[in-house]
């Protein structure tokens, strides 16, 4: 599972990539910060089944902050964030949308799921196929097929998190059995350890570079 840390890192890479010259520090902390905020739904499980990558985790969200930007950017006589930040307030907060998609919610994705038109449409996803090319069969991808990607609503589909280990279960906190082992992943493999630490030396780059 990519935890809050990867998503955080992958988002320091998205950052690194679109702010151009906005590029500081605290506008990767916008970035990495909005991306990790979506991962604070698995709190929300505690109270809605399967609210864990669901309620957080839709593209209405972005999508939304992505018209609002649009409108107030593109079509507003005089843009509200452009008067109070200039460039850099519009530039900082599209990068943001882009990492929230792209960085929080796309790994989750390919990775068990997730629901991504949740409230309107209650149904996860996981877009974890291959794409190669085959002498006999062409070019061959199981990413985009609905019916296999389809994984259940939220009353059929629970993630077991350190927060919440034993989703939809009494547990020791509540005066259940022991508690069970609460497990909080950094890195899940080394294509994340790589990606980790690829964002730590570039972000770490581009900081110093502009001091120097």
């Amino acid at each position: 599972m990519p935890s809050t840390v990867f998503h955080a890192a992958l988002a320091g890479l998205v950052a690194a990539a679109l702010l151009g010259d906005e590029f500081d520090a605290r506008a990767v902390a916008v970035a990495a910060g909005a991306t990790a905020l979506i991962d604070l739904d698995v709190f929300l499980g505690w109270y809605v089944i399967g609210a864990h990558r669901a309620a957080f985790h839709t593209l209405l969200l972005p999508g939304a902050a992505a018209a609002l930007l649009y409108y107030d950017t593109r079509i507003r006589r005089e843009s509200r964030l452009r008067s109070k930040w200039g460039t850099y307030g519009s530039r900082v907060a599209w990068t943001a949308v882009a990492a929230v998609t792209f960085a929080g919610i796309g790994p989750d994705l390919t990775f068990n799921g997730a629901n991504l038109l949740y409230p309107l449409h209650d149904q996860f996803y996981a877009f974890d196929g291959e794409l190669y090319y085959s002498t006999d069969r062409g070019i061959v991808q199981t990413f985009v097929d609905l019916e296999e990607s389809a994984r259940g609503t939220t009353r059929e589909t629970q993630f077991y998190t350190g927060v919440d280990p034993q989703p939809g279960s009494a547990g020791a906190d509540a005066g259940g059995e022991r508690s069970p082992e609460r497990i909080f992943p950094v890195v899940a493999n080394g294509d994340q350890l790589i990606v980790v630490v690829t964002s730590l030396v570039a972000v770490a780059g581009r900081l110093l570079g502009q001091q120097g």
